[in-house]
């Protein structure tokens, strides 16, 4: 008989130290928030710096080395860059691919123009297969 009770004993102590751990984890899974100005988790609408679409191409050259064509420079147009608006904002673009994976390629990051309607992020360096891109992600923060 001792030895079902401390079996059982041990089973309860197992599933309270369970639920005060899933109960902590909890809590501090929902004290986290999202914002404009920082990041946690959740989710959060945040304004645009712009209400206009961007669209972004890409230019290819022959690289031997690959051998293949890699992307050179990413040419993102669209861009507002009136007062109050995308101007002087940091950016990251980011090539993803192959297929519908969405994987990260190759990112570059800096600073949009003060004025323009374009800029253009360099990808030559990062020897990126041109057939392996799928998509473009822009994300202008600031």
């Amino acid at each position: 008989m001792s030895r079902v009770s401390g079996n059982m004993k041990r089973h309860l102590v197992a599933a309270l130290v369970g639920t005060v751990v899933f109960g902590a984890v909890y809590g501090f899974a929902a004290s986290l928030s999202v914002g404009s100005s920082s990041l946690g988790a959740g989710t959060s609408a945040v304004a645009a710096c712009q209400s206009g679409t961007l669209t972004a191409s890409y230019a290819v050259t022959y690289d031997s080395s690959i051998p293949a064509y890699k992307v050179g420079v990413v040419t993102v147009s669209g861009l507002d860059t009136s007062s109050g608006h995308c101007g002087s904002k940091s950016y990251k673009v980011t090539l993803t691919g192959p297929g519908a994976s969405n994987a990260s390629l190759a990112e570059v990051t800096g600073t949009t123009p003060s004025s323009g309607t374009t800029f253009g992020p360099d990808f030559t360096t990062s020897n990126v297969n041109a057939s392996s891109v799928t998509g473009i992600h822009v994300v202008i923060s600031g």
